[in-house]
């Protein structure tokens, strides 16, 4: 009988521990669920800005713009043409493979006509808080105040958490797709970003503090 009380002790210990981890994995997904929900979209009314903010993304394996990268600055062009801003900034390093996001992105904003005074590159950001942060640090140095930011609708409601934090007058806007994109991958986008907007709330929103 004492035997089997000491193999039964490590069963129950272990199926608290497994317990209450998934409970704690549970908590930390609807919180961020809910963070998603009701992330700001902006802190203004402003229509017209002094700059759009493309948010990074990888190029391809060869340097040319990914389908979600060419997205987005299809985007902010239209956005530029539309006068909703007199310049663009491009951010992103080369986080992913060797070519950094903010020069191909550059580079197609050209080929779409936007002229080269109109572009201006961040090239060092690896993350989304880097993307923010480098390019109010940016503005700053420039004199502008406002910005309109451009990246995927799933990526939105993260940038929005963190650009709340940063001293400058923003809304996001999203980049439409390229095609028409499955139901699964729409599905995995979401859940993807879900997992870093968890991240960003238990550990990056204070361990990579970034003054502008």
């Amino acid at each position: 009988m004492f035997i089997a009380r000491r193999q039964r002790r490590p069963l129950r210990w272990q199926a608290r521990l497994v317990l209450g981890t998934l409970a704690a994995v549970a908590a930390f997904t609807v919180w961020a669920v809910l963070a998603r929900q009701f992330a700001p979209h902006s802190n203004t009314g402003l229509q017209r800005f002094d700059a759009i903010i493309v948010l990074g993304y990888p190029a391809d394996s060869d340097g040319n713009p990914t389908p979600e990268q060419l997205a987005r600055v299809s985007e902010a062009v239209h956005e530029y043409e539309r006068g909703v801003a007199p310049r663009l900034i491009v951010s992103g390093a080369a986080a992913h493979n060797g070519f950094v996001e903010a020069e191909v992105m550059a580079r197609t904003a050209r080929a779409q006509g936007i002229p080269d005074s109109a572009v201006v590159v961040e090239p060092e950001a690896r993350d989304t808080i880097q993307n923010a942060c480098y390019s109010v640090r940016i503005m700053q140095q420039q004199g502008w105040r406002s910005a309109e930011v451009v990246s995927s609708e799933a990526h939105l409601p993260r940038a929005g958490l963190i650009f709340s934090h940063l001293p400058v007058d923003w809304r996001t806007h999203a980049a439409p797709p390229m095609g028409q994109p499955s139901d699964l991958r729409t599905a995995v986008e979401e859940a993807l970003e879900t997992v870093k907007t968890a991240r960003y709330l238990l550990f990056t929103s204070w361990a990579e503090r970034c003054q502008p």
